[in-house]
């Protein structure tokens, strides 16, 4: 998306952006139900980043209708609605009304053609947008975006049953990485009837990248891991960025991860 030109606060830096993204729809499951969302948008003020990750659920092809459905209002969102937004002036409380209205409005759309077609469907999603030096994240579900710097820090907190026995005591980190109940989630778009997104800001740092990732490319690969082969120190172009999502994809299914694999990076120079 180009063009764009907006009377938006001055003394915001320009930042260039590299994204890619790579899905596959793993070992296992005749269909993906993974559905992501890049976009780069060019204005007289600055590059703006927006990326988006959902995972969907269902019998059949019912868990991509979902994913793609809330892709689609998402895509649509930044096209037509973030540009009025951020010409009055963005702010987090502006940003989490305009993204709650918008997940409230998919779990109505998603949860109607569940009940058309008399099944249950959902989708998780994590959003990110990157403006000025600013970073704004959405997320209902257990998928994550995750900093990586001089270390891989997780910014988002998974909704699911095992994080709340970990908040409450009653999990190690180690037994919640085995419990049989680590993809019971609390809320997904679609399939539940009170929907309460968790929402995140911080600043970014130029050489800074951020990973967009649903739950099928990090469950059985270790943080470390992620991190030697994600290194911004070591990951400059795209070619590389590319190339490392897909020696972790291929690493997933070497280690028999049943679920689609997908993931997105975002560069920040």
């Amino acid at each position: 998306m180009k063009g764009f030109s907006f009377a938006i606060k001055s003394g915001w830096n320009d930042m260039n952006f590299k994204i890619v993204a790579h899905t596959d729809v793993g070992i296992k499951k005749s269909t993906n139900q993974d559905s992501v969302l890049m976009k780069i948008a060019q204005t007289d003020y600055g590059n703006v980043s927006f990326s988006a990750i959902c995972d969907g659920m269902g019998g059949l092809a019912k868990g991509e209708l979902a994913s793609a459905t809330l892709i689609r209002m998402l895509s649509k969102w930044f096209e037509e609605e973030f540009p009025t937004l951020l010409y009055r002036g963005l702010s987090l409380e502006i940003l989490q009304k305009s993204w709650t209205d918008l997940i409230y409005q998919a779990n109505s759309k998603i949860s109607s053609y569940g009940q058309a077609l008399h099944t249950s469907m959902g989708t998780t999603v994590v959003v990110l947008l990157i403006v000025g030096q600013v970073y704004y994240i959405g997320n209902v579900g257990d998928s994550r975006v995750y900093r990586i710097r001089e270390e891989l820090q997780q910014l988002t907190k998974d909704q699911t049953v095992v994080q709340r026995e970990m908040d409450l005591g009653r999990l190690t980190y180690e037994e919640a990485c085995r419990d049989p109940r680590r993809n019971v989630l609390l809320q997904c778009v679609g399939a539940s009837q009170v929907i309460e997104p968790d929402f995140f800001t911080g600043n970014v740092e130029p050489g800074t990248m951020f990973l967009l990732c649903s739950d099928g490319f990090r469950h059985v690969i270790a943080a470390d891991e992620l991190y030697q082969y994600l290194t911004p120190y070591k990951v400059f172009h795209e070619e590389a960025m590319r190339e490392s999502l897909v020696y972790l994809t291929e690493l997933n299914k070497y280690r028999q991860e049943t679920d689609n694999i997908s993931a997105a990076l975002v560069r920040v120079d």
